[in-house]
């Protein structure tokens, strides 16, 4: 939990804190994440907010799961109600430099000393958990990382007097943490593979863990499009008797992508169609998260903005306009340096890496490509790489430091040679891979970085440059 202003002494009751939270078990930080509902449940977290509470029946919630797309919509609908004037809060992971970007009000971090506060304030809870569940028999854990994070941030929503909060799903959905919630309006962004031990291996496996946040009459909007995950999450919103809005049946969307990002920031365009009607709804829509993916997310944030107008919500079409236009959201296509121009981006699975490829073919020239590339175990590593390697005149692999899930560089290199016949250099620490990189580009062309939030958090500050234009 750093300081905001590095270098500063930390408070006993930050230091305190830190050591509090870092002791706690963290799926994200350990080499498998497990696959069973022994260690993937509700009931620990059930009993975690009830000692609290109960801060979440305080807040109107957007509950929003995907395999990907779900941060980025969850930011989005966010920024729109915050220019609407809705005290917005905002719940996300991971986290990329500090643990305090996650728990956002009104687009401001936690203050580092405030969330000390609230972890001072939780604390005996949780420590009573820990006795109690020691004492049983078998032994069990207490609250995790992750669920401790979820309820602090209900807490600090609830007391700061939150009218709204938007609520990202970590993992799945039917077991996670935040699904201790009964929202206003439940999404579900996208069905891809990913995190298959603990989801499942078939598409409809997946969905049916992501629709375990569906809530009896709770209306959803999906994103769904694939054929085998949109059945599943049609029976089961027709199980539940909930409005189902979907895209491509109920909304859809077109979209002009914005050009020569390498130069300047510019906002892609797009018209917003609903079911019935011969016009756009909403037309020549700014949206400055760049990548057709990003205009499919703001469709779906449209869509859920549109059903919370429909019961009573006071949103404007200005208003939509500042939030889709100013939102700023980190590693996601996000340009850090130009000449070179730098793109920063956490795709982590073969979809997400598809959508990259195709943003960057899309808003970007260059006259070199450069990657820099490390990623997770138990990810589709081959399928990564195959989307990869041929749209790179220069690969160079590393693998992140601070979390043990990363695969080694030099498995990567001899993966990438089997599948091409080439040779790649391979750096232990990202660091050496950042300044091989740097020395062979010219101010034209781009460097790429992907594969991890955990390679995106340990790259960053490395790659930050001030922005200029030309």
């Amino acid at each position: 939990m750093p300081n905001p202003c590095p270098g500063s002494p930390k408070s006993p009751r930050q230091k305190a804190a830190e050591k509090f939270l870092l002791g706690r078990i963290d799926y994200e930080r350990t080499v498998s994440m497990p696959c069973s509902e022994e260690f993937l449940k509700l009931g620990r977290m059930r009993e975690l907010v009830e000692r609290l509470g109960r801060p979440q029946d305080r807040l109107p919630i957007v509950h929003i799961a995907g395999t990907k797309g779900k941060g980025s919509t969850a930011a989005l609908i966010a920024s729109i109600l915050t220019a609407a004037g809705y005290r917005t809060g905002l719940f996300t992971s991971p986290h990329l430099e500090r643990v305090e970007e996650r728990i956002v009000l009104d687009g401001r971090q936690c203050p580092t000393e405030e969330f000390a506060a609230l972890i001072e304030q939780v604390r005996p809870v949780i420590e009573q958990m820990d006795l109690e569940a020691a004492a049983l028999q078998p032994p069990e854990q207490g609250p995790t990382y992750f669920e401790i994070l979820t309820a602090l941030a209900l807490c600090h929503f609830a007391r700061r007097g939150a009218t709204a909060a938007v609520l990202e799903v970590g993992l799945g959905g039917r077991l996670d943490s935040t699904n201790v919630c009964q929202p206003c309006v439940s999404i579900i962004t996208s069905i891809s593979f990913d995190h298959t031990k603990q989801l499942g291996n078939t598409l409809a496996a997946i969905a049916g863990e992501k629709a375990g946040i569906i809530k009896p009459g709770v209306p959803v909007i999906s994103g769904v499009t694939e054929a085998e995950p949109r059945d599943v999450i049609r029976r089961v919103a027709e199980e539940h008797a909930c409005r189902l809005i979907e895209l491509g049946r109920d909304f859809c969307f077109e979209y002009q992508p914005p050009r020569h990002l390498e130069q300047a920031a510019t906002p892609g365009r797009f018209d917003f169609y609903t079911t019935g009607l011969d016009r756009p709804l909403y037309q020549a829509l700014p949206v400055a998260l760049p990548g057709h993916h990003q205009a499919t997310n703001a469709a779906v944030a449209l869509a859920a903005v549109e059903e919370l107008r429909q019961t009573g919500w006071t949103i404007s079409r200005s208003s939509i306009e500042q939030g889709l236009s100013s939102l700023t959201w980190p590693a996601r296509v996000e340009v850090v340096a130009r000449r070179p121009c730098v793109v920063l981006d956490a795709a982590h699975n073969v979809a997400s890496i598809a959508v990259l490829v195709k943003s960057l073919e899309d808003s970007f020239v260059a006259r070199q490509r450069l990657l820099i590339f490390a990623t997770t175990q138990e990810k589709d590593v081959r399928g990564m790489l195959e989307l990869l390697l041929g749209r790179f005149d220069r690969v160079f692999f590393t693998q992140y430091q601070k979390n043990p899930r990363a695969v080694p560089a030099h498995e990567l290199q001899a993966l990438a040679q089997q599948l091409t016949g080439n040779e790649y250099p391979a750096f232990a620490a990202p660091a050496d891979a950042w300044a091989a990189a740097e020395q062979l580009a010219t101010a034209e062309d781009l460097i790429c970085i992907t594969g991890s939030f955990f390679l995106a958090a340990e790259m960053r500050a490395l790659a930050v440059r001030p922005l200029t234009s030309g």
